[in-house]
C-alpha cells in the first residue's frame, strides 16, 4: 500500500464535503434522526446527479468511474456526516448481485434505474428463527408454472416501508441440503399479501418485520439459479462483510475532542489518554479498511480481511462510546431532543448506536468464525 498523501484524493474529499454542506441540510439531518429512517429520495437523486450512485461501476452516462480509493473516500465522508444513504447502499449491494448472476431481463429492468437513483431495495435475509445462521430460513417459495408462491416472514428489513423491492432469500426445496435448497428473488413490495410492520431499535432506527402471505412472484424476478440462492447470498454477504464502520468512530472522537477544547479540559492527562487511545484505534480501523479497499483495487476478494476490518472497528466503537461517555460524565447522556445536550446529543446517540454495529453485517461471532477458517485455516466449529 502507498501511504503517501494523494492530493487528488484530498481534493475529492473536499468536493464531497461541499456537496454535503449543500444537500444535507439541518432540516433533513433532523428529520432523519427523528424518524429513524436513513433514506431520502431527494438526497439520493442528488447523489445520482453527481454520478455517485454506483460510483465505481463502468458506465456510459457521462459520469467518470471512481477508482476503489475514491469510492471508499466517498462512502467514508457520507457515513461520517450521517447522510441518509442506508437504502441506496443496500440497493447497491443487491444491484451488484444482479449484475453478477441476474438474468439479462432483470439487469435491464434494475441496473439503469439504480444508477439514476430511481430504485431502492431492502434486504430480506434474517428471520425470527434465522439470524446469523441464514441457511435456516423457513420462508417458503413453491413453484406453480412460471410463478412462485411465497409464504413466510423476514425480520430487520430496514427501509422496506419506503423501498421498491426486497432481496428475498427463500427455501425452495424443503427436502434438500441446507445450503442447496435456497432460491433468491427480487420481490416488488407492492404485491398483495405483503404486510410491513415497524420495529424500532435501541438506536432509534426504524427497521421492519415483513409478512408474506401467498405472495405471487413471477419467475422473471428470480436472481440466480433455482436452488442456487446460496451463491447469490454469498456475493451479497461478502460485500456486506467489508462495510466500513470507522467513520462512526471518527465522528464520535471528533465530537469529544471539540467538547474537551471548548470546556478547557484538553490538557488534562486523563482526557489526553482516552482521546489518544481511541485515536489510535481509529487509525488501526482506517488502515484495516484501506487494506480491504487496496485488495479490491487489485481484483482480490478480502474474504478474511473484510471481516477483520468490520470486527475491529465495531468492537472499538462500542468500547470507545462507553469510555468517552464516562469521560464526559452524566451530561453526555442528554439526548439530541434536549436543547441543553452536550455536543447536540451526538455522544448519547453514539452510545446507543454502537451496540447494534456488532450485529449489523454479521455478528462479531460470525466474523471471528470467518477469520478463523479463512485466515487461520481452522476447522468449522
Amino acid at each position: 500500500m502507498d501511504f503517501e498523501v494523494d492530493e487528488e484524493l484530498v481534493a475529492f474529499r473536499a468536493q464531497v464535503r461541499a456537496f454535503l454542506a449543500r444537500e444535507l441540510t439541518p432540516e433533513l439531518d433532523d428529520e432523519v434522526y427523528r424518524s429513524g429512517v436513513a433514506h431520502d429520495a431527494g438526497f439520493v437523486r442528488a447523489l445520482a446527479d453527481e454520478g455517485w450512485v454506483g460510483a465505481d461501476w463502468e458506465r456510459d452516462d457521462g459520469h467518470p468511474t471512481l477508482d476503489a480509493f475514491r469510492a471508499h473516500a466517498l462512502e467514508d465522508e457520507l457515513t461520517k456526516a450521517e447522510a441518509p444513504i442506508y437504502a441506496i447502499m443496500t440497493t447497491r449491494m443487491v444491484a451488484s448481485v444482479i449484475r453478477a448472476v441476474g438474468s439479462d431481463e432483470l439487469k435491464a429492468e434494475i441496473l439503469p434505474r439504480f444508477l439514476r437513483g430511481e430504485v431502492t431495495i431492502a434486504l430480506g435475509m434474517t428471520e425470527p428463527e434465522a439470524g446469523s445462521d441464514v441457511a435456516a430460513v423457513r420462508t417458503r417459495a413453491r413453484r406453480e408454472g412460471d410463478e412462485w408462491i411465497v409464504d413466510g416472514q423476514k425480520m430487520f428489513t430496514t427501509n422496506a416501508h419506503v423501498t421498491d423491492y426486497v432481496f428475498l432469500l427463500t427455501r425452495s426445496d424443503p427436502d434438500g441440503a441446507r445450503h442447496a435448497g435456497l432460491t433468491m428473488f427480487l420481490v416488488p413490495l407492492d404485491r398483495p399479501g405483503v404486510e410491513i410492520q415497524a420495529v424500532h431499535t435501541l438506536s432509534g432506527e426504524r427497521t421492519n418485520i415483513v409478512f408474506l402471505n401467498d405472495v405471487v412472484v413471477e419467475d422473471r424476478w428470480r436472481i440466480g439459479e433455482v436452488d442456487g440462492g446460496w451463491q447469490a447470498l454469498m456475493l451479497a454477504l461478502q460485500d456486506e462483510h467489508s462495510a466500513p464502520f470507522s467513520p462512526h468512530l471518527s465522528r464520535l472522537l471528533g465530537v469529544v475532542e471539540r467538547w474537551a477544547a471548548e470546556t478547557g479540559r484538553v490538557e488534562e492527562p486523563d482526557v489526553q489518554l482516552r482521546l489518544a487511545r481511541w485515536a489510535t484505534a481509529l487509525e488501526v480501523a482506517t488502515l484495516l479498511e484501506l487494506r480491504a479497499t487496496w485488495m479490491e483495487s487489485r481484483g482480490e476478494v478480502p474474504v478474511a480481511e473484510g471481516p477483520m476490518s468490520k470486527l475491529f472497528s465495531t468492537e472499538a466503537l462500542v468500547h470507545a462510546a462507553e469510555d468517552l461517555t464516562e469521560l464526559v460524565g452524566p451530561d453526555a447522556l442528554r439526548s439530541r431532543l434536549d436543547p441543553t445536550a452536550v455536543a447536540g446529543g451526538r455522544i448519547e446517540h453514539a452510545l446507543r448506536f454502537s451496540l447494534g454495529t456488532t450485529i449489523y453485517a454479521g455478528t462479531s461471532e460470525i466474523q471471528r468464525n470467518i477469520i478463523a477458517q479463512q485466515a487461520c485455516g481452522l476447522p468449522r466449529p
